[in-house]
């Protein structure tokens, strides 16, 4: 029988609707994957509602939770280490040090950053250092970088002037450490705006994703989470780059399609968990 892979999915939970853990985690391990979660806030609800309750982690307790795994000799089947939403630059610095860790005893053990930096616009906060520290230290640790359009552009210093630009400044955070960035969300001059875009960039190639954009009132939280979550447990499950990310798409695009047709806010992970483990649609990424 094939060995099971563990993930350490290390970011926000919400108790109420789907951000961070709450949109990635029943997803992973709906595909297979034995998915640890350790959250890094817990909040009542996402913070694009506008009000919230809950508390951020201590930044100790991170190697502390993470020390108990090692201690019952779990830790070296922990197969990867995805990281989100940080509450502070102390939690991400502590992040990196278990990412050493892991990799120290298992060194085909890959690293995802998803580098959250928030939007003030549509209400979801990040703290300043958040963005400094996913700048100067995430991006050189990371295996895998899923920055959408606006963290794309922070890392970088500029906005892109065209899809193949946006390519062009993919590969600069290339150079900078990661072995492929996937860009969860694409927007430049030109883009079509009844489609939803998406980029997958290596040092040899890079490829581009269209699928519908869909309508909603306000545009679901947790996308991205859920995008990042699903793309790397496919690369877990054995899949490369290109029909990880190819799946992921369709994935997401399932989940959304039943969001739409109940009208929700939420994310309906539960009532599409079928559809995004078997997607019926199919998006076939170009090379550009």
């Amino acid at each position: 029988m094939k060995r099971t892979p563990h993930l350490l999915a290390i970011q926000s939970h919400v108790v109420f609707g789907h951000a961070g853990n709450s949109a990635a985690v029943f997803p992973m391990a709906r595909l297979g994957v034995n998915v640890w979660p350790l959250n890094t806030v817990q909040f009542s609800n996402h913070t694009q509602y506008g009000q919230w309750t809950g508390e951020v982690l201590a930044p100790q307790q991170i190697p502390a939770l993470v020390d108990g795994i090692e201690a019952i000799g779990e830790l070296g089947h922990c197969d990867a280490v995805l990281s989100g939403y940080l509450g502070s630059a102390a939690q991400g610095r502590a992040i990196l040090e278990v990412v050493r860790r892991i990799k120290a005893i298992n060194p085909r053990a890959l690293y995802l950053c998803d580098p959250v930096m928030g939007h003030p616009q549509k209400g979801c906060i990040v703290a300043p250092e958040v963005s400094d520290f996913l700048l100067n230290e995430a991006l050189a640790v990371a295996d895998v970088l899923c920055p959408n359009q606006l963290e794309l552009d922070s890392f970088v210093g500029r906005r892109p002037d065209s899809l193949a630009d946006c390519v062009a400044m993919a590969r600069t955070l290339l150079a900078r450490g990661p072995q492929a960035v996937v860009v969860k969300h694409l927007d430049y001059p030109g883009k079509s705006a009844e489609d939803f875009e998406m980029l997958l960039v290596t040092a040899e190639q890079a490829w581009h994703l269209r699928r519908p954009l869909l309508a909603f009132p306000r545009q679901p939280v947790g996308v991205g989470d859920l995008t990042s979550g699903l793309f790397l447990a496919r690369l877990l499950l054995g899949d490369g780059l290109l029909h990880a990310f190819e799946f992921s798409a369709a994935a997401v695009h399932e989940v959304l399609l039943e969001t739409q047709a109940c009208g929700s806010y939420e994310l309906q992970l539960v009532r599409a968990q079928d559809r995004l483990a078997q997607p019926r649609v199919r998006f076939t990424a170009e090379p550009v």
